[in-house]
């Protein structure tokens, strides 16, 4: 049974703050430039101090799909909350990985 929004943190005492954190968004087909806003958007209003041009955005293998590839510091689990609840509303955003 989920506690708390199904974006929240199921299992703290797993993550170990302060940490690196790599990430894939993957966007909905046909959202390149508009997912790589969106994502820009997300992560400029959260993490003030990340740099924004480290983003990279790459083609799946068949070219459908694009996915925004970023490593953020995190030092604390309401951060990965409020990401991936802003993440999970975003309508470019497909899945995150």
């Amino acid at each position: 049974m989920l506690k708390g929004k199904k974006t929240d943190i199921q299992n703290p005492e797993l993550w170990d703050f302060p940490m690196d954190y790599p990430m894939s968004i993957i966007g909905h087909e046909g959202e390149h430039e508009n997912l790589l806003n969106e994502v820009k958007l997300i992560l400029g209003s959260q993490f003030p101090d990340f740099d924004l041009a480290s983003i990279q955005v790459k083609p799946s293998k068949t070219g459908r799909f694009h996915s925004a590839r970023v490593n953020l510091y995190l030092t604390e689990a309401q951060q990965v909350n409020a990401l991936y609840a802003a993440l999970d509303e975003a309508k470019t955003v497909r899945m995150v990985v």
